[in-house]
Parts: C-alpha cells; structure tokens; sequence
C-alpha cells in the first residue's frame, strides 16, 4: 500500500511526541491526516502545519471517537492507516510507603492505553471494511498501535503502565486474524526511551543518564524514527500481527 492521496490517515496523541511526528511524516507522503488529541490547540495548531483536520477527541469516550472518525471521513474519506499514539504513563507502586496502588488510576490507565486503543481501531477498522481495496493482495488498510518495552520488561511503579502495553501487545495478533477477510492489517510498535517532549523536559543530566541505558546508539530514539517505521509498515504490505520493539537493543532493568 503506497501512502499518498489514496490514503487518508488517521492519528491519535498527534498534538505532540510520537504521534505528531506521525501526522508529519504521513503528511509528507501525501496522506490526509486527521489529528486527534485533547489538545485543542496544539492540535489545531499541528492540523493546520501539515494541511490536514483537527477534531478535539478523548479516546475514552465512545461518542467522541465516533465523532472524530466521521469528521475524517467526512473530509478527508475512509481512513485507510490509522495511528494510536494517545497514552498515560503515571507511576506508582503496587504497594508501599504511600499506601496500596490507586485503584481509580489504575482503571485510568488501562481506560485510555488499551481500551482507548481497541475502541479507535474497532470503529475505524468498522469503517474501513466497507471500502474498496488499495492494492491486488486486498488491503483495504492498516492499524499501528503503540505498544512499549514496558508491555515486556515493566520497572518499578510501571504496573498500570506495563499492564495496558503488555494488554496492547496482546492484542495485535488476535486483531490482525479478526481482520484478514476485511484485508485490514494490524501491526503494533514497542519504543524503547524515545526523545518525546515530555522527556526532553527532563533535566539534561536526566536525559544524559537514560540514553547511557541504551545499548546502540547510545542516545534516546527520535520521533522521527518511530513515524518511519510507521510508514514502513504501512507500505509493507507482507508484515501483519507483528509487535515490533525499537529500542537499541534495550532491556529495561528494576528501575
């Protein structure tokens, strides 16, 4: 499936990090992007940047993710690659010092990294089905959802942060074998430590002592890695039920 014109793209957490530099890096290639984030205006701001729509969406609600896929489609037709980017990622401890881990936080969590990501691939993937194919094997689109090497190596204080990647890993594959006779691909990336805003926000000698963690290349992972490999997958059309990690070579210690 070659990315352009034919293939609007939908994005979530787009307004900044990971999903931003997806927008872009789609939006390079020709595709209409619609950007979704609750960040009215720094979505807005990176809809208009890249020539493609902004809707105000929060993924734990089905009446507003139902809302931004129809704003799509209405301008941008059927979203053929779509990009879960949105996520938390709040620590605290099982149990300890402060007490038994926040329950509501947990639920939070889990509301927005996993159920979010299923309720935007269900409904978008729903749509999708009813359009034609791209291509001669069929393809009629692809998913990329957002794991992380937490899902497999979570540190401490990760639990509800590792519990809804792992949940997202583990959903790849059953999702793809769903999806073979609609000829919808799903395929889902685990970043390792990855320069994202809120990361450079850090102090440097912060920033300086995570990417010393990373085996090769000893930095943190760019944005703009994570977006090409998106578009690899997208325009790859052999690759399907797959948890990629890209991480350096990295495997996450206790803390």
């Amino acid at each position: 499936m070659k990315i352009g014109g034919d293939t609007p793209a939908l994005v979530t957490g787009a307004a900044s990090g990971l999903g931003e530099a997806v927008a872009r890096a789609l939006a390079a290639k020709g595709a209409k992007v619609t950007v979704l984030d609750r960040d009215a205006a720094r979505g807005a701001e990176v809809a208009a940047e890249i020539g493609g729509l902004f809707h105000e969406t929060d993924v734990t609600s089905e009446e507003s993710v139902l809302a931004a896929i129809a704003a799509g489609e209405a301008a941008h037709g059927t979203a053929r690659i779509v990009v879960n980017c949105a996520g938390i990622a709040p620590a605290a401890k099982v149990a300890g010092s402060k007490g038994a881990h926040d329950m509501a936080l947990f639920e939070t969590v889990i509301a927005v990294n996993l159920v979010g990501t299923m309720r935007v691939m269900s409904h978008a993937a729903q749509a999708m089905r009813e359009a034609a194919p791209l291509d001669d094997d069929g393809c009629r689109g692809v998913v990329v959802n957002t794991a992380s090497i937490a899902a497999f190596e979570g540190q401490m204080g990760q639990s509800a942060y590792a519990a809804s990647k792992g949940g997202v890993a583990a959903l790849t594959l059953p999702a793809a074998r769903d999806l073979i006779r609609d000829g919808i691909r799903v395929c889902a990336i685990a970043p390792g430590i990855f320069g994202t805003p809120m990361l450079r926000g850090l102090p440097q000698e912060v920033q300086d002592s995570l990417a010393q963690q990373v085996p090769f290349p000893v930095r943190l992972g760019e944005p703009s890695e994570f977006a090409a490999l998106v578009c690899f997958i997208a325009e790859t059309g052999y690759m399907n039920g797959e948890v990629i990690r890209l991480d350096g070579a990295l495997r996450m210690g206790v803390r």
